[in-house]
């Protein structure tokens, strides 16, 4: 017990010292971006959504938008292309993706606002990725055990083929990084986010 909780909150303290870090290190690529999007259509350069955390409760996420301004409203019809299996919605050619959205998700540059969520206490670096509340709403008991831990940037699946697994072996892989936590092991998927990264093979 004592040997987790020094975990835990060496845990904790990894989070604020790589988030601060990569914001300083990385604040003039927010600014380009800002700018990339802002001039592909004048739209909002932020992508602000509610999200289940902790023990389900909401909080909003933010990532850089690399859809259309009306993405939401064009999901409906959309949802007979989903090819992702259970709750969640996923297209690999999404057509509402824009020409700058493309290139975000491709370095995964998009996700980099979700820092400043670790810094508010939303998130961690490493940890599941949180649902939408109408995924959750449709998850089965044994699949809500994910929502027993913060949720992370990245994890085991982020790194491990992503859209090439079904939604069960997805949150199969949460479970078993819940179940075999260690300090030493947010570390390692942390090296294989960075690499996947630099790749240019998303997250």
């Amino acid at each position: 017990m004592y040997k987790e909780s020094v975990g835990l909150k060496m845990k904790s303290a990894l989070d604020l010292f790589f988030s601060f870090t990569v914001i300083m290190l990385i604040s003039p690529i927010f600014l380009i971006i800002a700018i990339a999007i802002r001039l592909e259509d004048g739209g909002s350069v932020f992508f602000i959504q509610e999200r289940v955390g902790l023990n389900g409760r909401r909080f909003f996420i933010f990532k850089f938008r690399t859809m259309v301004a009306d993405a939401e409203a064009l999901k409906i019809s959309l949802m007979g292309q989903n090819e992702q299996t259970g709750p969640v919605f996923k297209i690999a050619n999404d057509p509402r993706v824009t020409r700058v959205g493309r290139f975000l998700r491709k370095t995964s540059f998009d996700e980099l606002p979700q820092f400043f969520n670790v810094i508010l206490g939303d998130m961690s670096v490493v940890g599941p990725r949180p649902p939408i509340p109408s995924e959750v709403e449709k998850y089965e008991r044994w699949q809500k055990r994910r929502l027993t831990v913060k949720p992370g940037i990245t994890c085991t699946w982020q790194v491990s083929g992503r859209n090439n697994v079904s939604f069960n072996e997805w949150v199969n892989l949460d479970l078993e990084y819940i179940d075999n936590w260690s300090f030493s092991r947010d570390v390692v998927l942390i090296i294989k986010t960075i690499k996947v990264v630099f790749t240019g093979t998303g997250m």
